[in-house]
């Protein structure tokens, strides 16, 4: 059986790897020349880092991840902290940790992982046809590509996605905006182990330890859309947008580098429980794109990877009847994603001020229990547990 991979981001890579791993061939099609991550960072957790480690990357990813080990947080303003605790619960729960990672590095792992030279570059589909048990790819360079499947991780702009729906899906706005970058850690502003979020007004500033000595951080605003902001104007508008919260986010802005932060506006698409049409598979984002509130899109992604090439190697003479497998494996599952970051996303942005306010409050008696088992739950829906 021969696979088209469709996308060289982090679904494409994990799904390339274990179609690999079930005995499958794969080539992987990647539209630009050279492969830029969108984003500083990516939070990986235990359903994620179970996917990887089933990969065979489970030493590779402990080089490239964060230590994180506790999770704290802090009024915006005051720099009071509402709630402080350690993760181990988590791990000892669900049988892995979490790790945070720098977006280029862990798309360098898995491009070293299949092969650096194995990916074909500058190949932007066109179209596809079907014809003859087979799946055609056409590309914008005049070339073609032909396999048995065709997995189309193009991502949340996927071209391939009404094909597969028969419609076109428009993307939503979420409400806010997101700036996020890198940072050399300093424990002026967060413990070094720590995921500190500083909230208030329905806005929230947040660190994250990563590889290297380094926090990933982003801000969050709620915000029209289509604002005359980019990176020239960051330390300005974020300066503007947090006047008067604590020391440790003032010392953030004056230290990041406009340059390298990015500034993103957030959406999400309605879920929807088609994911496969005959021999083409919807795979990552182009198959559910979320908010990142609940940190599980890329995570996601790999759980699509791994029960794809499942569905694959156990129905291997019946390749439609396979996909239909995975769609059944996983519809439910992500959609259930999409909205309980959508949820948390509309909680953490204040799109209810009082529903806002009350989570500040629950926050100052937060024992971390709560927020442990809603992790939990989340992490244990997963395909290996």
């Amino acid at each position: 059986m021969k696979a088209i991979v469709i996308g060289g981001g982090i679904g494409g890579l994990c799904a390339a790897l274990a179609l690999r791993r079930a005995g499958i061939r794969a080539e992987v099609y990647e539209a630009v020349k050279a492969i830029k991550p969108v984003g500083a960072a990516i939070s990986i957790w235990p359903n994620g880092v179970k996917c990887l480690n089933a990969l065979g990357l489970q030493a590779p990813l402990r080089q490239i991840g964060g230590p994180m080990h506790s999770m704290a947080y802090v009024e915006g303003f005051s720099g009071q902290i509402l709630t402080a605790f350690s993760l181990d619960p988590l791990v000892q729960q669900v049988g892995e940790r979490p790790y945070p990672v720098a977006r280029a590095a862990l798309q360098q792992m898995l491009l070293k992982a299949w092969g650096d030279d194995a990916v074909q570059f500058g190949k932007r589909v066109t179209h596809i046809a079907t014809a003859d048990e087979q799946v055609t790819a056409f590309f914008d360079d005049g070339s073609e590509a032909r396999g048995d499947v065709l997995v189309a991780a193009d991502g949340t702009h996927s071209v391939l996605r009404p094909w597969v729906l028969g419609e076109q899906r428009e993307r939503r706005y979420a409400g806010y905006v997101n700036w996020n970058g890198l940072v050399a850690i300093d424990e002026s502003l967060a413990p070094a182990t720590c995921w500190t979020t500083f909230v208030g007004d329905g806005k929230r500033v947040s660190l994250m330890p990563v590889a290297e000595n380094r926090f990933y951080f982003f801000f969050d605003v709620p915000l029209p859309k289509g604002l005359a902001e980019d990176r020239s104007t960051v330390r300005a508008d974020l300066s503007r947008y947090f006047a008067g919260w604590a020391p440790p986010v003032q010392a953030l802005i004056a230290r990041l580098d406009p340059d390298t932060t990015n500034r993103i506006e957030i959406h999400d698409i309605d879920p929807f429980p088609t994911l496969v049409k005959g021999r083409v598979a919807l795979l990552g984002d182009a198959a559910h794109s979320t908010t990142p509130d609940i940190g599980q899109g890329g995570c996601a992604a790999m759980e699509d990877a791994i029960i794809l090439a499942q569905s694959l190697q156990t129905h291997a003479s019946d390749v439609e009847g396979a996909l239909l497998h995975y769609q059944r494996q996983r519809a439910d599952r992500v959609a259930e994603l999409v909205l309980k970051a959508r949820k948390r996303c509309d909680v953490t942005h204040g799109l209810e001020p009082d529903v806002t306010r009350a989570w500040y409050q629950e926050l100052e008696h937060e024992t971390g229990e709560r927020i442990i088992s809603g992790m939990r739950e989340t992490i244990l829906g997963g395909p290996l547990g």
